[in-house]
């Protein structure tokens, strides 16, 4: 009776044991699936020089990531040298399957080809987004 006891509860602590792993695999998988979506690139934003009144392709390029932000301080996904800029000056994120473009209350203004961003606008693929004296083209995966 001892015997049969010890393998009840030897099975029992198996069981529990079992189940415990279970759940922290299950909430690894899903954490590591978060990172994964938040470190994946949904295109890029490229910087353009203005030459007689046309934008050419001459500067490095910045990958989009759900929420990207613009402006002068370092800790923005995209940081930008410019005395024009905010700190914290416009946002890009995704929102509901589309890409989102919002001013961040800069003092000199956010465009979106060539027109003053006032509300959070729905950007494509090629637009163009002016931030200080600089210009980003937005180009979507």
């Amino acid at each position: 009776m001892l015997f049969l006891l010890r393998l009840i509860s030897g099975g029992l602590l198996l069981a529990v044991l079992l189940v415990v792993f279970l759940f922290l695999w299950r909430d690894y998988h899903s954490a590591a699936t978060r990172v994964e979506a938040s470190r994946r690139t949904y295109g890029r934003l490229t910087l353009l020089y203005e030459v007689d009144s046309n934008h050419a392709v001459a500067g490095p390029s910045y990958p989009l990531l759900p929420i990207t932000s613009l402006g002068r301080a370092p800790t923005n996904t995209v940081p930008i040298d410019d005395t024009f800029a905010s700190s914290e000056h416009a946002v890009v994120a995704m929102r509901s399957g589309q890409w989102w473009l919002e001013d961040r209350q800069s003092r000199n203004g956010t465009t979106l080809n060539g027109m003053p961003v006032t509300q959070p606008v729905i950007v494509t693929d090629g637009d163009i987004v002016g931030v200080g004296k600089m210009h980003f083209r937005l180009d979507l995966e």
